[in-house]
């Protein structure tokens, strides 16, 4: 079965900059804060984990699967493992801030002394995260080039 690169391609393009803008805006409106704020519930209005977790893996599998069929195809081997490599530690720091930061401010209702403490490490890994999502975007247009 051959990959259809270019189609993957542009599948994981949108996933990539819902995935980086999203948390941007989070950052500029400080939803670590207003999370805190608001009433508990994983699934409840306002909620980051409404409007990532539909688009989480299709943009991971469809990312997985432009950069094997850009491998296949003999595409830059250097900037298919920037991009893999940048999208793995990406998904790792948002599978921690998930654990550490998100369920948390979800679940419980912090005292205003650990929502601080919860949104200013929310900032600082999200900061790494959005340098991580700006190489993998540069790193996978490269390794996709001519596949589109």
């Amino acid at each position: 079965m051959q990959v259809k690169t270019g189609r993957w391609a542009r599948i994981a393009t949108v996933g990539q900059a819902h995935w980086f803008f999203g948390n941007l805006y989070e950052a500029v409106v400080d939803i670590p804060r207003l999370t805190g704020e608001r009433s508990p519930g994983l699934l409840t209005p306002g909620s980051p984990a409404r409007y990532f977790i539909p688009a989480a893996p299709a943009t991971i599998a469809s990312t997985a699967l432009a950069l094997t069929g850009s491998w296949h195809e003999g595409g830059d081997r250097r900037a298919i493992a920037i991009a893999a490599a940048g999208t793995a530690a990406a998904t790792g720091i948002t599978v921690q801030l998930v654990r550490s930061v998100n369920l948390p401010l979800l679940k419980e209702q912090p005292d205003l002394v650990r929502r601080e403490e919860l949104a200013r490490k929310w900032h600082r890994a999200n900061l790494a995260r959005l340098a991580l999502l700006i190489l993998v975007r540069f790193a996978f247009r490269r390794a996709t080039a001519d596949r589109r």
